[in-house]
C-alpha cells in the first residue's frame, strides 16, 4: 500500500497545560516555587550537602508570599536566575538529556515552575535579578498570558524574554493575576492560608532551622522543631550510612526515631486527649531537607504491611524521620509532585527494610508491654524531656524502659440492657446525671459487690 498521508501526532499546548496542572494541589504548586527559591539560595552558598546537624547557611535568605483573590506573588533574594537559564532549561517543559540539576537541589523533573504558575492563574510575569560571573547585574522580564499562548500550537513553544528594572535584592520575583477560579477561591478562604502556613513551617523546618526566613501575607512563618524525649531509659536511635548508585551518584541516609510525645492511654478520656500528639506522630521523609512526606501513618512507611500492625491510637507519641542526601536529585525517592516517596526505588526500600520497620516494631512493642504496667510506664515517661533532633547520639536501636510484667487476672464481660430513663435516674443518684453508660454499670457492681461481698 503506498503511503498517501501520515496520522497526525503532534501535541498541543491545550493538552500539556492540562497535562501538568491536573493532578497536582495548589499547596503543591506553592511549594514547587518555594523550592525554586531554596534551590536558588543553597546554590548562592555552594550547594553543600544537607545534614541535620545545625548550622546558619541559609540566614541571608527571604522568600515572600503574598496571597488574596486577586493575585499572588512570590519573592525572594535568593540569587537570582540567570538570562542563559532562562533561555537554556527553566522554561523548558522538563530537562533535556544534557542538563543536571544544581548539587543538592529538590528540583528534578524541570517543570515545577511552569505547573505552579499555570495552575495559579492566567496573566504572569516572572522577572530576575541576578549577577554575571564578573559581578555584573543583570535584569529580566518573562511576561505570559496563558490564553493567548496557548491559542497557536506551532512550534517553537517559545517565551517572550523582555529588559526590565533591576529588583530591589538579587532574586526572583513571580507575579500572577487573573486567578484560576479554584485559586482565589482558596486564597479567600482564611482556613486555606492558615493550613498552608503549617504545611510551610512543617515541610521545611530543615531549612528555616538553617536561617531561612518565610513569610506569608506579611506574616513571618516559624518553623515547628523537630524533637525527641530522653531520659537514662529512653534515647532514640540514630543512624546513617551510604547507598551507591553507579561510581559517580551516592545517597547519604540518616535515619532517628524515638518518641516525641507522651503516648496515649485507653483510660484517658478521648476530650483530653491533645489532636497535636496525633498530628505530629509517624514517619517523616526527607529529601535534600524537603519533608516530602509527613506523619506518614500508611503502609508507605511500613504501618500494616507485613508483621507490622495497622497504625492505631496506641502508638500516638512516635516520630521517625529519614533524610536522603544526594547531590544528584534524581537519586532520590521523590515523586514528580514531591508529596510521598517512590515506593519501588531501591533506597528507599533498604531503608524501609529492616531499619524504619525495627524503629516501628520497638515501639509498637513498647506500647503493647505499657498497658501491663501503666503507672510505672507513665512515671518513667514524665521524667523524659525534648532534645532537638542534632543533640540525639548514634546508636542502631531505640532505647526504651524494661517494664516489669504484672500477672494478668482473667476479665469478666458484664452485658445487660435496661431502659435509657433508669440508667439516667440512677446516674443521677450517683451524683452525675451525663456519667456514661459503662461508669454507672462499674460504679453499681461496686456498690453491691462491698454490700454483699465486702471489700477486698
Amino acid at each position: 500500500m503506498n503511503e498517501i498521508a501520515k496520522a497526525a501526532a503532534s501535541p498541543t499546548k491545550a493538552f500539556f497545560v492540562r497535562m501538568i496542572t491536573r493532578d497536582i494541589t495548589l499547596e503543591d504548586c506553592i511549594f514547587d516555587l518555594i523550592d525554586n527559591s531554596i534551590d536558588g539560595a543553597w546554590k548562592t552558598e555552594g550547594s553543600p550537602p544537607m545534614t541535620l546537624e545545625p548550622h546558619e547557611g541559609l540566614s541571608k535568605y527571604d522568600i515572600r508570599i503574598e496571597a488574596d483573590p486577586n493575585k499572588f506573588s512570590i519573592l525572594d533574594n535568593c540569587g537570582g536566575m540567570s538570562l542563559d537559564q532562562a533561555v537554556e532549561y527553566a522554561f523548558s517543559f522538563g530537562r533535556k538529556i544534557a542538563d543536571h540539576a544544581d548539587g543538592y537541589s529538590i528540583g528534578v523533573y524541570g517543570i515545577g515552575m511552569k505547573r505552579a504558575v499555570f495552575k495559579l492563574g492566567n496573566k504572569i510575569r516572572i522577572r530576575s535579578t541576578y549577577r554575571d560571573e564578573h559581578g555584573g547585574r543583570h535584569s529580566f522580564a518573562v511576561p505570559i498570558v496563558v490564553s493567548k499562548w496557548i491559542e497557536n500550537d506551532e512550534p517553537p513553544w517559545d517565551f517572550d524574554i523582555d529588559d526590565d528594572e533591576p529588583l530591589e535584592n538579587d532574586g526572583v520575583e513571580i507575579l500572577v493575576e487573573d486567578l484560576n477560579s479554584g485559586a482565589s477561591e482558596a486564597f479567600r478562604n482564611p482556613s486555606f492560608l492558615e493550613n498552608l502556613k503549617r504545611m510551610i513551617a512543617r515541610d521545611y523546618s530543615l531549612h528555616m532551622s538553617g536561617g531561612l526566613k518565610v513569610a506569608l501575607n506579611g506574616e513571618s512563618i516559624r518553623a515547628r522543631p523537630i524533637e525527641l524525649r530522653k531520659s537514662d531509659e529512653f534515647s532514640p536511635m540514630r543512624m546513617s550510612y551510604e547507598e551507591q548508585i553507579d561510581a559517580s551518584k551516592k545517597v547519604t541516609v540518616e535515619i532517628i526515631g524515638g518518641m516525641a510525645a507522651l503516648p496515649y492511654d485507653d483510660n484517658e478520656p478521648p476530650e483530653d486527649r491533645s489532636r497535636d500528639r496525633e498530628r505530629i506522630s509517624g514517619w517523616y521523609i526527607a529529601c535534600n531537607g524537603r519533608i516530602v512526606l509527613a506523619a506518614d501513618k500508611t503502609d508507605v512507611s511500613g504501618w500494616g504491611s507485613d508483621d507490622l500492625p495497622s497504625w492505631h491510637g496506641q502508638y500516638t507519641g512516635f516520630l521517625g524521620i529519614v533524610l536522603f542526601t544526594s547531590e544528584d536529585a534524581e537519586s532520590l525517592p521523590l515523586t514528580t509532585t514531591k508529596r510521598s516517596v517512590d515506593r519501588t526505588s531501591v533506597v528507599y526500600r533498604r531503608a524501609l527494610r529492616p531499619h524504619m520497620r525495627d524503629v516501628s516494631r520497638a515501639w509498637i512493642d513498647y506500647t503493647n508491654w505499657r498497658k501491663q504496667d501503666l503507672a510505672e510506664a507513665k512515671k518513667k515517661e514524665a521524667e523524659t524531656r525534648s532534645i532537638p533532633i542534632h543533640q540525639i547520639q548514634a546508636q542502631s536501636s531505640t532505647k526504651l524502659p524494661n517494664l516489669t510484667v504484672k500477672p494478668r487476672q482473667k476479665m469478666a464481660n458484664v452485658n445487660y440492657s435496661v431502659s435509657r430513663e433508669r440508667m439516667k435516674e440512677l446516674a443521677r443518684e450517683l451524683g452525675n446525671i451525663n456519667m456514661s453508660y459503662k461508669d454507672v454499670g462499674l460504679r453499681s457492681f461496686d456498690y453491691m459487690y462491698s454490700d454483699y461481698v465486702g471489700e477486698d
